[in-house]
C-alpha cells in the first residue's frame, strides 16, 4: 500500500481510534507452494494494549494449515471509502473536464504473527474475551472447556492469535489539495449524500484542522 506523507496518520491515535470501530477485515495468508494467496473475511476484536488481534476459524478452514506453515500475515481493515469524481478535483483556473478522479479510504494493515491456539482453556479464555469485545451487555453463557453449553464445540475450532508487528494505515481524504479545491469537494459530497459521503466528509475536515 502507498502511503504519502500527506495520507500518513497524524499519529497512532488516529488509526487507533478508527480501528476500534472497524472489527472486520480480511486475513491475507501465504498459500502453498504456487498458489495464491488465501484471504479470509472475519470479526477480529484488536487490543493496542496487548498488541494483538484474536480470532478464530473452524477446524476444517484450509487457511487453517497455510498458516501453520506461514505464519507471518496481514490483518485489511478497509472503509469509509467513496468515489471522487474529476471535476470535482479540477484545478480553480482551468477546465473542470480535467480534474482527475480518485477514491478517498481508510485503511490498516496489521502485520502479525499467527499463533494458533488448540489448548480448550486458554480457547475458552480467549473466545470469551472476542465475545466480550462485540457483546459488553453480555446475554451469553461463559464459555467453558467441558462445560456445556458451548464447551463441546471447542474442538470444531481453532482460535487464532494475531501477534501485530508492524501497522501500516492511511486516511487518503484530499491532503494535497489546496483549501478551495477540499471545500469544494466537501460541499459536492452533502450534495451527494451517499452511504459513505458524510463520513468521508468528516475525515476530510478533520485532518485539515488537525492539519
Amino acid at each position: 500500500m502507498l502511503i504519502h506523507p500527506w495520507d500518513a496518520p497524524q499519529d497512532d491515535t488516529e488509526w487507533q481510534h478508527w480501528l476500534a470501530a472497524h472489527d472486520f477485515g480480511q486475513l491475507a495468508v501465504n498459500g502453498p507452494s504456487g498458489e495464491p494467496p488465501f484471504v479470509q473475511p472475519l470479526h477480529f476484536a484488536y487490543d493496542p494494549q496487548l498488541g494483538e488481534a484474536i480470532t478464530h476459524l473452524a477446524r476444517p478452514n484450509p487457511l487453517l494449515p497455510a498458516l501453520a506453515a506461514a505464519p507471518q500475515v496481514v490483518l485489511s481493515v478497509v472503509d469509509d471509502y467513496v468515489y471522487v469524481p474529476g471535476p470535482w478535483q479540477a484545478e480553480p483556473d482551468g477546465p473542470a473536464e480535467h480534474g482527475v478522479p480518485t477514491s478517498f479510504y481508510a485503511a490498516v494493515q496489521l502485520r502479525c504473527t499467527a499463533h494458533l491456539v488448540d489448548d480448550p482453556a486458554e480457547k475458552a479464555t480467549l473466545l470469551n474475551r472476542q465475545v466480550g469485545h462485540f457483546q459488553p451487555e453480555g446475554g451469553s453463557s461463559t464459555v467453558t472447556a467441558g462445560e456445556a453449553p458451548y464447551g463441546r464445540l471447542l474442538s470444531g475450532i481453532r482460535v487464532v492469535r494475531l501477534e501485530v508487528t508492524g501497522v501500516r494505515a492511511k486516511f487518503k481524504y484530499a491532503g494535497k489539495r489546496s483549501t478551495e479545491i477540499q471545500d469544494r469537494i466537501a460541499e459536492r459530497l452533502v450534495e451527494r449524500g451517499g452511504p459513505r459521503d458524510g463520513v468521508a466528509r468528516e475525515h476530510l475536515v478533520r485532518r485539515r484542522r488537525a492539519g
